[in-house]
């Protein structure tokens, strides 16, 4: 009987994702030589023929968008974590067969906080109000003790922001987009928008900043982040982000902890270096 197990990223687009590079750096140290990673275009209309067709040899999957929604549904069971978000990033298939969707990017942003020891806030500042903002809440969640203003675009965002604070429980006051130079006074700063979206605000970053954490990494560094670690503030980058929650997958996955953090981050960084 065959050993091999396999694990693959799935999402639309996928093939710029790094899982692939952060999973295999991940294999080769901790000798699964029997173990690939693979990448599959897959969207909403195709998930469900795509998990039906899996056998046995497969343990687990990582799915980006849109997929972190689309798949709940077709699960045997997922995780309050993934719950209180309603997004799934990872699912694990166990022994007897059943799905069991997770969502690390929650504890991965908690992760990459507390390696730059922070493990608690008084108060922070979201920039945004996409999927990763809901994440970003969730995280705080569990480290902010005082209010989250969240800097959005749209009264219909700020809503959705507010609503999303009342069932994490989060204290989250909501401020329009016009006035975003306000949040980079915040202990701590979490950038949720696509790549150029604060470029603008970098002008206005303090001459001491606290912490930012930007969760974009190609390109890196974004212009609000590069004008941060010029002025002193520690940066917590989306690759940061992307390497811890990708550490938790491949522990649950393998059943083998801890991860190789080290290894994982320089592959990371050496696969960023040749794009």
């Amino acid at each position: 009987m065959s050993t091999d197990r396999r694990a693959a990223v799935l999402g639309s687009p996928i093939a710029h994702s790094l899982s692939p590079v952060l999973h295999r750096a991940a294999y080769g140290e901790l000798g699964l030589v029997d173990w690939t990673y693979d990448l599959f275009d897959v969207d909403e209309a195709a998930l469900p023929g795509f998990l039906k067709d899996l056998g046995p040899e497969w343990a687990g999957l990582s799915l980006t968008m849109p997929l972190k929604r689309a798949v709940i549904p077709l699960l045997d069971e997922i995780s309050g974590t993934a719950a209180s978000v309603e997004a799934v990033n990872t699912v694990v298939f166990t022994d007897d067969g059943r799905r069991v969707g997770d969502n690390t990017d929650i504890p991965g942003i908690v992760a990459a906080l507390r390696e730059r020891g922070i493990d608690q806030v008084e108060s922070a500042a979201i920039l945004g109000a996409g999927a990763t903002a809901s994440s970003a809440l969730a995280a705080l969640a569990r480290i902010c003790t005082g209010e989250v203003v969240a800097y959005v675009r749209s009264q219909a965002r700020a809503a959705e922001m507010r609503e999303w604070g009342e069932r994490l429980g989060v204290e989250v006051r909501t401020e329009a987009w016009a006035d975003a130079e306000r949040a980079l006074s915040a202990p701590l700063v979490i950038a949720t928008t696509p790549a150029g979206a604060t470029d603008a605000l970098s002008a206005a970053v303090p001459e001491r900043p606290a912490t930012l954490f930007d969760v974009l990494y190609d390109p890196w560094p974004t212009a609000l982040a590069a004008r941060w670690s010029m002025y002193g503030g520690a940066v917590v980058s989306g690759l940061d982000l992307l390497v811890h929650q990708a550490v938790l997958q491949v522990e649950q996955m393998t059943g083998r902890s801890p991860a190789p953090l080290t290894a994982m981050r320089k592959a990371g960084e050496h696969a960023l270096e040749g794009r």
